[in-house]
């Protein structure tokens, strides 16, 4: 089982502050497919991954246990 955290924007999206899905044996990016689909998530190409508090490329395979984060960027003003 996999914690999926959420933050800004995609947390609204989402409607919760994360999700516990077993989503080991994915990579990233199948793991944004998925999410953005099912969630109508807006541009998730641009959004950062974190898995267990270390940045990921779309490419990492994610294991059971991983915590996934996705942080869209902050726009400041």
């Amino acid at each position: 089982m996999n914690k999926i955290l959420f933050f800004a924007h995609l947390r609204d999206a989402v409607g919760e502050e994360f999700l516990r899905l077993d989503v080991s044996g994915k990579t990233v990016a199948e793991l944004k497919a998925e999410l953005s689909e099912k969630y109508d998530l807006p541009r998730m190409e641009t959004v950062m991954t974190a898995i267990n508090e270390e940045f990921a490329s779309n490419d990492e395979v994610i294991q059971e246990g991983d915590e996934i984060a996705f942080i869209p960027p902050v726009s400041g003003g």
